[in-house]
């Protein structure tokens, strides 16, 4: 299985070098760059908006470094991500898309309608209830430990871990 190289939040303005304090609010945003995704992170002061290129940013508040965060999931940017991989063969980015449906449906953002097999690869149907857009999802049939990993790397990109 292939691994992100995707550090966690780094505390740190990218931009200015200031170290971000619990509270703070900041910017996260995510590049792909020679299929490996990189993460910047800024504070809101010195945020300039998304950078040409970005693959996907976001926001949040730098939380207390005394016990686990707790994840607040963004359903649109987990949308948003979900649909920028579409169409990507790659079997990490295929791993990577199946996570998300599955976390976008445990979300109602996206409901199942059904399965369908051809040779022996299974492909989830899915519908937006918002907009009524269908996606397909192959299902990499991932074991027990391989959907852990790909979860937690999930939560580690998006800045939840």
């Amino acid at each position: 299985m292939t691994e992100y190289q995707i550090q966690a939040n780094t505390r740190r303005c990218f931009a200015t070098g200031r170290e971000l304090q619990p509270g703070d609010k900041f910017y996260s945003v995510l590049f792909d760059e020679g299929g490996q995704f990189r993460r910047q992170d800024y504070s809101s002061e010195a945020w300039p908006g998304p950078p040409e290129g970005a693959f996907s940013f976001w926001s949040g508040k730098v939380q207390p470094s005394e016990g686990p965060p707790r994840p607040k999931f963004d359903d649109d940017l987990l949308l948003d991500c979900f649909c920028r991989l579409e169409g990507q063969g790659q079997a990490d980015r295929v791993n990577f898309r199946y996570v998300l449906a599955l976390l976008l449906m445990r979300r109602k953002r996206l409901k199942f309608e059904e399965a369908k097999v051809t040779g022996e690869v299974e492909t989830l149907w899915l519908r937006c209830p918002r907009t009524g857009t269908q996606y397909q999802v192959v299902n990499p049939r991932l074991t027990e430990p391989e959907m852990a990993a790909v979860q937690e790397e999930v939560f580690k990109v998006l800045g939840w871990q």
